[in-house]
């Protein structure tokens, strides 16, 4: 006996669902390019809404084939899950939201319906009743494997514009020959704290950086946590020949520090980003002449 025999034992309706889907599906796939979910996404050309219609019903076929039914997890789906939350992801960034996006998965069902009812002979009979009903439990589990993929693809979303933020909100700024430094501004959190790692060293070895500063200026809070953090940058960037200079250490900070008895022994600290600058350079060889006022520059002139 075939796989598709014993299906058809097995789940008599659902096989004749997925008999209907796999007959019907030019014609499914014409009537959903015209629903506002197909519509809406595959702009460029219908072909392409025709084309996307076409593989979700393949896919419903499968799922009905094997039985599963109000499975959001049957094998069948896999094919069209992407597709699927691709579809959901454009109607949501036009500002539909989740509900919205459900609603027009549900409206799919009827247009499919109307065909299936037309292959029986009388609508009403127990067997048409039955297989519509099938294909209303199918749908609706169409419409759960959307919302699934809709949930997670708005999280991948906002992990993605988390890490962008955390990246825009710590530039490294080259301030010198082989001098870098990282702003630190806001709360220094286990995920931020990588980010500024990744780009302190990427910036070190770009820059071939020799001196790297950590301004922690705009750093609310100094707990043993961000200390540990700022340890760890620390001991990086001197894996990559760079000596780190940590800068901002206010009174506060600075009283903090001592009260949790943390050890910043090994680490080279200066109470603001100028003083961290002056030293790098002062180490470079630099020497910095202070700026005199015009007056001053005047009565030199004049004598």
């Amino acid at each position: 006996m075939s796989v598709s025999e014993e299906n058809a034992e097995q789940e008599p309706v659902a096989y004749q669902v997925s008999a209907f889907l796999e007959r019907r599906r030019e014609q499914i796939a014409q009537r959903w390019a015209d629903a506002a979910l197909f519509r809406t996404v595959f702009t460029v050309s219908r072909d392409e809404a025709v084309e996307a219609g076409r593989a979700v019903a393949a896919a419903l076929a499968a799922v009905a084939a094997s039985g599963r039914l109000d499975d959001i997890r049957a094998s069948g789906f896999e094919s069209v899950r992407d597709q699927l939350g691709r579809m959901a992801a454009s109607r949501a960034r036009t500002g539909i939201d989740p509900d919205g996006v459900a609603d027009e998965v549900a409206a799919l069902r009827e247009p499919v319906s109307e065909l299936l009812r037309a292959e029986f002979g009388e609508s009403y009979a127990p067997e048409a009743q039955e297989a519509v009903v099938a294909l209303t439990v199918l749908m609706g589990t169409l419409r759960l494997v959307v919302m699934e993929t809709t949930v997670s693809a708005g999280e991948e979303l906002i992990a993605r514009q988390r890490e962008q933020l955390h990246e825009v909100a710590t530039p490294v700024i080259k301030l010198w020959e082989s001098t870098v430094a990282v702003p630190l501004i806001g709360t220094l959190d286990s995920a931020r704290s990588q980010v500024v790692m990744e780009s302190l060293l990427d910036a070190i070895v770009a820059e071939r950086a020799r001196y790297a500063i950590l301004d922690i200026t705009g750093v609310p809070t100094v707990d043993s946590l961000v200390a540990q953090h700022l340890m760890k940058t620390v001991a990086a960037a001197r894996l990559m020949g760079a000596e780190c200079i940590v800068s901002g250490i206010r009174p506060a900070i600075a009283q903090t520090i001592v009260h949790l008895g943390i050890d910043l022994g090994t680490v080279l600290t200066r109470s603001s980003l100028e003083d961290a600058l002056a030293y790098a350079l002062s180490e470079q060889g630099v020497e910095i002449a202070p700026l005199r006022v015009a007056g001053a520059a005047a009565d030199a002139g004049t004598r």
